[in-house]
This record gives C-alpha cells, structure tokens and sequence, in this order.
C-alpha cells in the first residue's frame, strides 16, 4: 500500500478538519478523524478540540492495539476505538471519518436508511448506508455494532448520533462523508419535499454495478428495491415547437370566451 508519511498525514487530517468544520458537518469539537500511516500506525483527531482549528502538534499517534505513541496535551477522542475496530475489521482501510452532518443525522435519528435506487454517482461511488442500532457514543458498544458493516460497506449511519465513512486513503472517506450527505439531501427533497422519485429498474441498477465493480469497488451492497421496468426513458416538457396562426386564434378564442369584457 501506498503509506501517507507523518507530515502527509498530519496536514491531510487537519484539512479535513477545516473542511468538516466549514461545511457545517460538525459543531463545538465534535467529530473525529484517523489516517494510517503504516500497518499498525494511524494518526488521530485528539479529544476537546474543534476540527476547524486543529494544529498538527495536537494530533495524537496511535497503533492499532490504541497504545498512544506519540501525543501533545491531549488524548485520543473516546470514539477512536469505533476507527480502531473498523482497520482491524478491514485492513484495506486507510482513512475513517466521523461526523454530524445535519441531514445525514437527522435520517440516523429517524432511523432511515440511505438504500434508494434512485442517484447513480451515490450507488456507483458510495453504495447503500445501513442505520446500526444505538450505542452510547464513545462506548464499546459502538465499534462492536459496525464491526459486521467494515468489509461490505463504505459508510454507515449511527443510530441517533452520526455518520461514519472509511475508504482506501483518508480524503477517500472524507468524500464519502461529503457524498453521503448529498445522498441524504436528495433523499429528504425526493422524498418529502417533492414527493416523488424515478426509481431506477433492476437492469439499469446492475449496470451501475458493473461500472462500479470495473472502477475496482467491490463493496457498497445493492439496494434492497428496484422498478421491475424504467419510468425515466421519455422526455419531459422538451424543446418548444413554432406558434402557428391557428394557434393563437385558438388562444384568443379561449381567453374571448373566459373573459367576455378584454
């Protein structure tokens, strides 16, 4: 694997950290942030600290046992063992990214999954987010629930918490975070805003799977409903045609006839 040195991973983390903290994905010192630097060496968001004003002698060096190599007056967040379980579960991870985003939480609060077969760059460069059930956040019971999620999956939902993204190197899982919460933005516009969706059909979702599988992603899962046929194959409204002179006495007559007295 292509390893990120210290100094890489350290200015990778913090500027995740700024654009978590600019995009509203975090609030006060929420959220976490992890990049490996070797097989058993990561480094760490620390615990107390705001990810938009983070400094690199604050972050902490970790193996993944969670013995802390190297630190400044800070220790590891609580939920580093959520990061620790997830490259342990799945060696092929190289970066894990936690955080608030507030659309994405709110259908972890729901209890909704983002499963929908309806956005082809989500289930192509995403895949489906599962909801696991609840853990008090910073608990064991946290990295034991998304332990079964870590080799299938790229992304998951926290029950009544957040949203957790992993990928082949750290800004990989901070742009599944970011494609999460788009995914979750459409969800809640199709869904209750608009109230309604073009499902995508069951061939039209194995093709976005082989495109997904030639891209060299194996994981994402399929979601669970798919349309038996296409609705999304005509056009809709279209290029406008030429007003004919039938035309607008046709509309003169209408309007005569709606509004005696213009």
């Amino acid at each position: 694997m292509n390893y990120p040195n210290d100094l890489e991973a350290k200015a990778l983390i913090l500027d995740i950290g700024r654009r978590m903290y600019d995009k509203n994905f975090v609030a006060a010192n929420d959220g976490n942030i992890t990049c490996k630097t070797s097989p058993d060496r990561i480094w760490a968001t620390p615990t107390g600290v705001s990810k938009g004003f983070m400094k690199a002698e604050e972050l902490v060096k970790m193996d993944l046992s969670g013995k802390v190599i190297q630190q400044g007056r800070l220790n590891p967040s609580s939920e580093i063992k959520m990061h620790l379980r997830i490259y342990n579960e799945n060696p092929a991870v190289m970066g894990v990214c936690h955080a608030h985003p507030p659309v994405a939480t709110s259908f972890a609060i729901a209890g909704i999954s983002l499963d929908k077969a309806i956005y082809p760059e989500a289930l192509v460069n995403l895949g489906t987010v599962p909801v696991v059930h609840y853990e008090v956040p910073g608990s064991q019971g946290i990295p034991d629930s998304v332990a079964p999620y870590c080799r299938d999956y790229n992304a998951l939902l926290l029950a009544n918490h957040g949203a957790l993204a992993w990928g082949a190197s750290v800004m990989e899982a901070w742009y599944r975070l970011e494609a999460l919460e788009h995914y979750a933005m459409i969800l809640m516009y199709t869904g209750n805003i608009i109230g309604k969706a073009n499902v995508l059909s069951c061939e039209q979702v194995r093709e976005l799977i082989g495109i997904r599988e030639k891209l060299g992603i194996h994981t994402g899962g399929v979601p669970p409903c798919c349309a038996p046929a296409a609705t999304n194959l005509s056009d809709v409204g279209g290029v406008p045609q030429a007003v004919t002179a039938s035309d607008i006495e046709a509309i003169v007559r209408r309007v005569v006839e709606n509004f005696p007295g213009a």
